[in-house]
């Protein structure tokens, strides 16, 4: 097993060590959702209590606990530096975070609207009050939590998750940083005073668009040990192959998510830097850039000073333009070759979304894109040729 001191990169494929069932270099896939139980009579001792026997092989149910989701969850407690629970989608982590902490008000920012329509359902069961982000610290109460997501979605800024610490924890409440747009190695919201660290996993721990999955981190084990047991209840676990195709993933998640954040880096530096010109000519790069955007948003744009602390690795693979007008936005996506139009992010293949599909609340001339594993330059050529079909369909 790595040493708790290693590299992100090392933890990524030695964290699991100590799960090895077999001699495999490669975990096999376990689809079973049910195990014998001990052949020896005198071993059939009646279960108590499932989440304190659970010694990470002793598998009855895969409700409980199973093979592939056990080691993906060791990897992930020791990348996130906190006990790691996974789920069958990002949306129910954050419900089963509620649920743990049920607070009577929840501080959320605007963000991903999904987190909102979670929001939305547990109020119906217990009146719970929605404030906003900046409310004042005054309005909350012990045991009140705020959802901070940072960087947020759609736009890729970042909030500073010290001052959100500080802010709950002087009104006895708590604070839940959904880090889905900065993984290890971006960002770790528990050096900075979270309580509760939120993932969707279906990003850049699944990496390749191809399952689904939810992750909470914690400190604290009692709390663990009630996220499982309020798991085991309500079933919403990972499934068996998603496990598996998570854990493969995170074999590979430091290089990924290092790459394609150096990669959005650049194209955003070149996007900003052309925007700063005062060229109106539409056939040199930084006229066509002026001629299709009006503004870009990202956290490396930012110039807070606690930003480079919080953030020291890179300022993450997404962000945002915003075009000169709707039908830009409408008509860029169709015009480029590598950025596919899709929602979603985090995977391999950069993505390029009119996010007025998928949300209904943002700016209808706002694209997001999310930067995957393309080379940059390639992928800043294939931005220009669709900014130069932008203009010329439009002139014709």
């Amino acid at each position: 097993m790595a040493p708790s001191d290693s590299h992100t990169s090392t933890k990524a494929l030695h964290a699991d060590d100590y799960l090895n069932l077999v001699t495999d270099v490669a975990p096999p896939i376990h689809l079973s959702t049910t195990f014998r139980f001990p052949k020896e009579p005198e071993n059939l001792l009646p279960s108590q209590d499932p989440v304190d026997e659970f010694d990470g092989k002793n598998y009855v149910y895969s409700r409980e606990f199973a093979p592939n989701a056990t080691r993906f969850e060791a990897v992930l407690s020791s990348l996130l530096k906190g006990h790691a629970v996974s789920y069958s989608t990002g949306l129910a982590a954050l419900h089963a975070s509620l649920v743990l902490l049920n607070p009577r008000r929840v501080s959320v920012g605007e963000g991903y609207h999904g987190s909102h329509e979670v929001i939305s359902v547990v109020s119906r069961l217990s009146g719970l009050e929605k404030l906003p982000l900046d409310c004042s610290a005054e309005s909350l109460g012990a045991g009140d939590v705020i959802v901070l997501e940072t960087p947020v979605n759609p736009l890729g800024t970042a909030f500073s998750i010290k001052e959100y610490a500080e802010k709950a924890h002087s009104r006895g409440a708590y604070l839940v940083v959904d880090s889905t747009f900065a993984p290890p190695s971006l960002q770790d919201p528990f050096a900075w005073g979270a309580d509760i660290v939120m993932h969707s996993g279906s990003k850049y721990f699944g990496g390749h668009s191809d399952l689904l999955c939810g992750v909470l981190a914690v400190q604290r084990k009692d709390w663990q040990k009630k996220l499982f047991e309020d798991r085991l209840a309500l079933g919403n676990v990972m499934g068996n192959m998603e496990s598996w195709l998570g854990l493969r993933s995170l074999r590979t998640l430091d290089i990924r998510v290092q790459r394609a954040s150096e990669s959005s880096g650049k194209l955003v530096a070149w996007l900003h830097e052309a925007l700063k010109s005062s060229t109106e000519d539409t056939s040199t790069d930084k006229g066509l850039v002026r001629t299709v955007l009006k503004g870009i948003h990202h956290a490396s744009l930012q110039n807070e000073p606690w930003l480079r602390e919080q953030m020291p690795n890179g300022f993450g693979p997404v962000f945002s333009i915003v075009l000169q007008s709707e039908e830009y936005a409408k008509v860029l996506p169709s015009k480029l070759a590598l950025f596919q139009h899709a929602t979603s992010l985090g995977g391999v293949e950069s993505l390029i979304e009119w996010r007025a599909l998928s949300d209904g609340r943002v700016d209808r001339k706002l694209l997001r894109l999310s930067v995957g594993l393309e080379n940059w330059e390639d992928l800043k050529n294939d931005l220009l040729r669709g900014f130069k079909a932008l203009v010329e369909g439009m002139q014709g």
